[in-house]
């Protein structure tokens, strides 16, 4: 019985913040980006180009392996199109922090004609909330995350907070 009410609370909590979550970006986009979870990301079999919309400050204390810094102030489609393949089907998926400022990079890239990008659900924070390995500037683990602020650090649950 006690497995149960353990089991029953962590999905619980599991499902309530979620639901938190949805509500931030529900308030925060449009969704006019489909959102890939970090579960679906994490997969051996999922082949992505990733591309980090942080600022090169966040990115320099941590960020998705393989991630391509792009930036969010000074973001220019130009160079970050220079950057994708010319495939305009290659699987693009572009993340944050929590999912908003990706959302506008990563429409933008759909504005230019790519067909298969999708906004990161939670952006790195979810991925580190998931226990998934962030890499630092020389490619090591490390558990640091750039918060953006002290106010949206609260939605990073695991990790060392960096503001």
């Amino acid at each position: 019985m006690k497995k149960i009410i353990i089991l029953f609370l962590v999905i619980s909590s599991t499902t309530f913040g979620q639901k938190k979550l949805d509500k931030l970006l529900n308030k925060w986009n449009t969704r006019n980006v489909p959102y890939m979870s970090v579960e679906t990301l994490a997969l051996p079999k999922t082949e992505a180009i990733l591309l980090d919309a942080r600022e090169e400050k966040e990115y320099k204390v941590s960020h998705l392996k393989d991630a391509i810094c792009v930036g969010y102030d000074k973001f220019k489609l130009k160079e970050t199109l220079a950057k994708l393949p010319k495939d305009k089907n290659a699987k693009i998926v572009v993340y944050c922090s929590l999912g908003i400022r990706s959302e506008t990079v990563a429409h933008k890239i759909i504005e230019a004609g790519y067909t298969n990008v999708y906004n990161l659900y939670g952006g790195i924070f979810e991925w580190k909330n998931a226990n998934f390995k962030v890499v630092d500037t020389l490619g090591q683990p490390t558990e640091k995350i750039h918060t953006f602020s002290k106010d949206w650090g609260k939605w990073l649950k695991k990790g060392k907070k960096v503001y």
